[in-house]
């Protein structure tokens, strides 16, 4: 899924960057005098398959140390990237196994300084969303018209980065965050005493704005929710077979009611949880992702050049 960069605040991602940039940089850039500022080309290649997200925190890392990034045109985020593909002419943009993607101009010692922390930034992004694209085509492969959701189990100070990612690989984001919607899990209906009376406090806090989702464990914990004014319901640790059975039930009893599914799902049994009952399957996208590998190298005709004395 291509998605404009404007979705994304300018505003926050200048500040992830000097984040990113003051944790990598905390003192003296020492490799800076060894390079120099003489101005430079590099080039970003894809090495493995996957799907390109993270565009635009790549761009504004490079903007920050006024560097400039020319995209190859067809390279938007959502793109499936192969350094492999073998067209009549040989291997696409690229020579084995490289996958030209951009050029970054620029100081010498500005580019190295970007060099790592865009490369990290865009290698993880891009692995979320291509896991977040698999098993969108699970869905559209067996039919199955409800929403896959990644959690809030993601990085601490690289949600924005997650969450977009999901989005690129055609996944819902879920809950950004705990202003988002009211999620009464176990610990929160122990602490109030039951589902009834965790309901009633969070919706006098909440409004009308917010929806309310319950964490349920059964059936009749499933009912609680939905008689005392839960939008959503999750089945939380079901099996497939069991959850489809507890959410043909509520159907039946709260046709209003939306039903999720939670825990333990994962790429391998996430099919037998498609259901025509079941409006929303949730699980971690950002945990035990793989990478999407990119390189950055320094062009041939600035190599010779860079640190050498005026």
């Amino acid at each position: 899924m291509s998605l404009p960069s404007w979705i994304l605040a300018s505003h926050k991602i200048e500040k992830l960057v000097l984040n990113w940039l003051e944790e990598d940089i905390p003192s003296f850039d020492y490799g800076a005098q060894a390079v120099g500022d003489k101005w430079t080309t590099a080039t970003l290649y894809a090495k493995s398959q996957g799907v390109l997200a993270g565009k635009p925190f790549f761009d504004a890392i490079f903007q920050h140390l006024g560097c400039t990034v020319q995209w190859e045109e067809s390279f938007d985020d959502g793109r499936c990237l192969d350094p492999y593909f073998v067209s009549s002419s040989g291997v696409e943009n690229g020579l084995g196994g490289l996958l030209t993607l951009a050029r970054i101009q620029g100081p010498a010692c500005n580019i190295l300084r970007g060099e790592r922390t865009a490369l990290n930034v865009l290698a993880r992004c891009s692995g979320i969303a291509t896991r977040a694209f698999g098993l969108s085509r699970l869905a559209q492969q067996h039919d199955w018209n409800g929403r896959i959701a990644g959690t809030r189990k993601t990085t601490p100070g690289f949600r924005l980065v997650e969450k977009y990612a999901m989005l690129v690989g055609g996944v819902d984001t879920h809950r950004m965050d705990l202003s988002s919607m009211v999620m009464l899990k176990d610990n929160h209906i122990w602490s109030c005493g039951s589902i009834a009376q965790a309901i009633q406090q969070a919706q006098r806090v909440a409004g009308f704005s917010l929806k309310i989702e319950v964490e349920c464990q059964s059936f009749s914990d499933a009912c609680q929710a939905a008689e005392n004014g839960a939008d959503v319901v999750m089945l939380d640790n079901m099996s497939a077979t069991q959850a489809k059975q507890v959410a043909n039930a509520l159907r039946q009893l709260y046709p209003h009611i939306w039903i999720e599914c939670s825990g333990g799902i994962r790429e391998d049994n996430i099919v037998d949880y498609f259901s025509p009952d079941i409006d929303i399957v949730s699980l971690s996208l950002s945990q035990h992702c793989d990478v999407v590998d990119f390189s950055l190298k320094v062009d041939a005709g600035s190599r010779n050049s860079i640190g050498a004395k005026e």
